[in-house]
């Protein structure tokens, strides 16, 4: 412990005191957002998973897994590249305009093609049509992230908005589940119910980017269109090999399986994403557009702080993990209201894995920060051609628990990969 907080203070040190506190602020943020939002599924998860039974969870987790492969689309790689180019001219009110307008037209135009795409899958497949009022339900989510400018807030250093905005989408969400879904003929209240909240988000996005940056939507130019797609095709594609082996598993499972082992499976993966996500990627989200300034005056100091902050994660992982290991029973029982041998094998497993993730988070985003997307592509489309069809035959020979083994396989790949990557551009 004591080499821990050594290695913490140490680290803060290479960044500039200012520097520092913009990123501390930032990270606040969105540590308490996530707080949040991570504190009401917990609240919810297991209320809804009891009130409309496993089948119907199943159902409603496979259809957030079909329009998510929407949601990547829609998101393209702006998530990345459109902040990193608004953290580097936010002072220029006029650029920071056109990409904030030449992005959002984007989003729209990939969200209409989506929607074409997604009616045409409902009507024509039969796994699709005969519950076709669950996936149009749930498509409200995927209109709901395109207008909401996460990607701009982030740029701009700004996310106390993203906090504020989602906070709020958040309490409404839960109060909404409890009121209104009561039993398992209320299920398809809970899509509605979350496309309702992702719309409510997208619309209040929007309103303070108007409001309280001033910047204007203008009919963008073709070229200014064509640029940020350019700017966004490596990280799109490396979006894309990502989730054919994190999203893919939920929808495969749901394919290969039935919707109650789906349901037991989105459970073990939904608690193994909470131990992922909080409160790394608050502090990865905060970092990405000061490490970006910082590169592009101090390579070395950049590649010094990533190095340091990624140490200081991984041994923060090593003390978390195996608690969630110990108590992985404990919390399916609590979740399921029953002891499932099966989640909690998943679990542990999925935790395996999200050990080599959190290891190896801060050398991912340096890629993108050094300019290495092509790199970074290469990585994830490489591993997806492998996992995905891993997915499939583990989840073919082993049910849902042949999910967690393929993962665990794919980001241990991933991570000694990224590593020997990183070893071999600081030489």
């Amino acid at each position: 412990m004591k080499y821990l907080i050594k290695l913490i203070k140490k680290t803060a040190k290479l960044i500039d005191p200012e520097e520092r506190k913009v990123v501390m602020k930032n990270f606040a943020s969105l540590s308490v957002l996530q707080s949040i939002t991570y504190l009401l599924p917990v609240i919810v998860l297991p209320y809804m998973f009891r009130v409309i039974g496993p089948a119907k969870f199943g159902l409603i987790s496979f259809a957030q897994a079909f329009v998510q492969y929407f949601m990547i689309l829609t998101d393209y790689g702006f998530s990345i590249s459109a902040t990193k180019e608004i953290s580097l001219c936010r002072e220029e009110h006029d650029k920071v305009c056109s990409i904030f307008s030449s992005v959002l037209t984007v989003k729209i135009l990939l969200a209409l093609l989506s929607l074409a795409i997604m009616g045409i899958m409902v009507y024509f497949i039969p796994k699709f049509r005969h519950n076709w009022m669950v996936y149009v339900l749930s498509f409200g989510t995927v209109l709901g992230n395109t207008l909401f400018p996460m990607w701009f807030f982030q740029g701009t250093e700004k996310m106390r908005h993203i906090a504020e905005i989602n906070i709020l989408g958040g309490v409404f969400y839960a109060a909404s589940i409890f009121m209104f879904v009561k039993g398992p003929q209320d299920f398809l209240m809970v899509p509605l119910i979350n496309s309702a909240v992702f719309l409510m988000t997208g619309v209040l996005g929007l309103y303070v980017v108007s409001r309280r940056f001033k910047v204007k939507f203008k009919f963008p130019e073709y070229d200014n269109l064509r640029k940020q797609l350019t700017a966004g095709w490596d990280i799109f594609i490396s979006i894309v090999a990502i989730n054919a082996y994190t999203t893919t598993r939920i929808f495969t499972v749901g394919l290969l399986t039935n919707n109650v082992l789906t349901g037991f499976y989105t459970v073990a993966e939904k608690v193994a994403n909470l131990v992922q996500t909080f409160p790394l990627t608050s502090f990865s989200q905060a970092m990405f557009p000061r490490l970006s300034k910082i590169f592009h005056r101090n390579k070395h100091m950049a590649f010094e702080i990533m190095e340091k902050t990624q140490q200081v994660t991984t041994n923060i992982s090593l003390i978390v993990l195996p608690l969630f290991f110990v108590f992985s029973p404990l919390i399916v029982k609590f979740i399921c209201a029953g002891e499932y041998y099966e989640a909690v094998l998943s679990l542990r497993l999925l935790l395996i894995s999200v050990f080599f993730i959190i290891a190896n988070a801060f050398r991912v985003q340096f890629l993108l920060v050094c300019g290495k997307t092509h790199i970074y592509s290469r990585i994830h489309v490489v591993m997806a051609m492998t996992g995905l069809p891993l997915i499939f035959l583990f989840i073919y020979s082993f049910s849902y628990v042949g999910a967690a083994i393929a993962t665990v396989i794919i980001e241990g790949g991933i991570f000694g990969i990224t590593y020997f990557t990183i070893k071999r551009l600081s030489l």
